[in-house]
């Protein structure tokens, strides 16, 4: 059974394939991913990696964990499940359609 790892703490600039690499030392690599953020397309500095079989991912847990990775120091565990969030707000507190009673602009009735 392949076992899913949060690698935290990398640099901005890491690859997939770096961060592939970087694991394959110790087993094999299923999958390796960098989150990126949507709005600025850069990284967020974390990502998960998938070894093939719990040992493997074992292993990579005792390589990298609390080791230095080109400058940064990575924080290396099983990844737990996303665990469910309530629905997100809008800034005007769910309001979709804004304060209706305000008539600004130019036309503006006071």
């Amino acid at each position: 059974m392949a076992l899913k790892l949060y690698v935290g703490g990398l640099p901005y600039a890491t690859t997939d394939e770096e961060l592939k690499d970087a694991f394959a030392q110790a087993g094999t690599v299923t999958s390796a991913t960098i989150i990126i953020d949507r709005a600025s397309g850069r990284s967020k500095g974390f990502g998960f990696v998938e070894m093939s079989n719990d040992a493997e991912a074992q292993a990579a847990i005792e390589l990298w964990n609390e080791k230095e990775f080109n400058g940064r120091t990575l924080t290396v565990n099983e990844a737990r499940p996303l665990e469910a969030r309530p629905p997100r707000r809008d800034f005007n507190g769910g309001n979709r359609g804004g304060n209706r009673d305000f008539q600004g602009g130019s036309n503006s009735r006071w």
